[in-house]
């Protein structure tokens, strides 16, 4: 293990500070009476098993995360009671120099999740923090706030993964991404995979139990199987983290109020919307109590507003995207799918139009040199197959065409500098740039585009494709691919951004390198990939 990791995992049971304010304090402040509040807990078994995490940066502060769970697998094992649980932020990483502490409940509507908002920190620096219930004391967790407002930092390092599927590998591109150096993670969705355990001859490379998930009992104990690795924790507790979604957080291809069973060839018997609705609800509300994300993320229903903007100094500003919630049923249904001359349709949406709205207004109004999009499915157009008969996937912006139309002309007339957009969800390493007209090699070219390969989803896989001759043929603002599992890694400076390709060869089994399979730069001022 990284030596960083291991202080990281240290539990650090020694000095942790009392003297946090009182439940009814905390009633005070918030308008409510904590009625049956359990102050101290006695807990048969350790109740940290899910680890910690931090997320959603900002200059004076961050969101610290943890989720009480002694029996992991039984939907946490905790009594319907809320749960009294310190909490302090230190300077150091043995706690000398504690600059905020304070106590939240863990309440039992919320899978007795905690989410502090911590604020009045100093911007730029990193933290280290814990929690603590009855005689329990956590894991330590290291963060890092962002860049103040109008600074100039040098560098913002980060990383963008996710599609980390249990049954299909082993996550030792986390365990690798906890050691880097970085400012923050944006993990782009498909945290879980909803589908049940593989039976008869599908061969998994680690078990997972059950039916396809559908209850919040269900998502709770799903989302805790996955915590329970090692390295993902290692990573949720070496960096802040941008959480978003994709499907799989839900049911797999979902749009908008619509489940993948919709009544098409593939699921004739269509699930209706408002019984959708229900498992829609649970689902997000457990993505929630899993993640570090602020108050203003948690769904009210089957309503959530997942995206939003930060900053980083005068360097980089980051839109998180929700490319599902609002979209349209994908046109012709789902897979890859030539001659669907719905896909062309001027209405469609994939943000819908207040996210779209926002976005442009955003991007418009940014002072960043960097602008970056960081969001689910792949934005670039990707034709597979031979002409005439081109096929596009239907659950990607290809589907959409007149919504990545609309965006990437706004870009282009608003002359919005250095529009980078990083993604996942295709389980393979990509990159290219985005024209104004794909179809048009002389069309301007208006931003790049990297694509995180996944984490485990699909297994070990392999160098390239078959067809990628084809594909490169079809595609010419396409210059990179690659299928093995790992994580992107991006340098911002105000002259470039760098992409590294980090990979690993295997991960049926434990254990393998991690190796840089590939790394571009692109020169502020000028979108063009540039291979070093």
């Amino acid at each position: 293990m990284h030596p960083l990791n291991q202080r990281l995992f240290d539990l650090s049971r020694r000095g942790f500070l009392r003297g946090a304010p009182s439940v009814a304090a905390i009633a005070a402040l918030t308008g409510t009476v904590a009625q049956g509040v359990w102050a101290q807990p006695v807990f048969r078994t350790y109740p940290f098993t899910l680890g910690v995490a931090s997320g959603e940066p900002l200059p004076d502060g961050v969101v610290i995360w943890t989720r009480l769970a002694p029996e992991p697998m039984a939907g946490g094992g905790m009594p319907m009671r809320a749960v009294e649980v310190g909490w302090e932020v230190a300077s150091d990483d043995r706690f000398r120099t504690v600059v905020q502490r304070g106590t939240t409940l863990a309440r039992p509507e919320l899978g007795h999740s905690v989410h502090v908002e911590v604020a009045g920190l100093q911007p730029g620096r990193h933290y280290w923090y814990r929690f603590k219930a009855g005689a329990e004391l956590s894991a330590t967790g290291r963060t890092k706030t962002a860049p103040a407002a109008g600074a100039a930092p040098e560098k913002l390092r980060f990383a963008t993964a996710g599609c980390q599927r249990y049954e299909d590998g082993h996550f030792t591109a986390w365990g690798h991404l906890a050691g880097e150096e970085l400012d923050f993670v944006f993990h782009y969705g498909d945290y879980i995979y909803e589908y049940r355990a593989r039976r008869g001859a599908e061969r998994p490379v680690r078990e997972i139990v059950g039916d396809e998930i559908h209850t919040i009992t269900d998502y709770r104990n799903r989302y805790a199987l996955y915590k329970q690795d090692a390295d993902l924790a290692a990573a949720h507790a070496a960096h802040p983290f941008l959480v978003s979604y994709d499907d799989h957080e839900v049911d797999n291809n979902w749009a908008g109020g619509i489940s993948e069973e919709d009544g098409g060839a593939a699921f004739p018997v269509a699930v209706p919307p408002e019984i959708f609705a229900f498992r829609k609800q649970m689902a997000l509300q457990a993505w929630w109590e899993n993640a570090p994300l602020r108050r203003a993320a948690l769904p009210r229903g089957t309503d959530i507003i997942a995206y939003r903007r930060l900053r980083y100094g005068n360097l980089a500003e980051v839109n998180v995207l929700d490319t599902r919630q609002f979209r349209d049923d994908q046109p012709c249904g789902d897979g890859v799918k030539a001659g669907c001359a719905a896909r062309l349709d001027p209405n469609t949406q994939i943000l819908g139009a207040a996210q779209e709205r926002w976005l442009m207004e955003g991007l418009a109004a940014s002072p960043a040199r960097w602008n970056i999009l960081a969001q689910q499915v792949s934005v670039m157009q990707r034709g597979f197959g031979s002409a005439p008969n081109i096929a596009y996937s239907m659950d990607k912006w290809d589907a959409y065409a007149a919504a990545r139309d609309r965006l990437l002309r706004h870009v282009h007339d608003r002359r919005v500098p250095n529009l980078v957009v990083l993604t996942g969800d295709v389980h393979n390493a990509w990159a290219g740039t985005l024209k104004l007209n794909f179809d048009d090699a002389s069309s301007p070219t208006v931003g790049t585009e990297f694509i995180a390969t996944s984490i485990s989803a699909t297994g070990d896989g392999s160098e390239s494709r078959a067809d990628w001759a084809q594909v490169q043929a079809n595609n010419p603002h396409i210059g990179y691919y690659n299928n093995r599992r790992g994580y992107l890694v991006n340098e911002a400076t105000s002259e470039r951004m760098v992409a590294h390709f980090r990979g690993v060869d295997f991960v049926s089994r434990p254990g393998a390198p991690v190796v840089t399979k590939a790394s571009f730069a692109v020169a502020a001022g000028e979108p063009k990939l540039v291979r070093i």
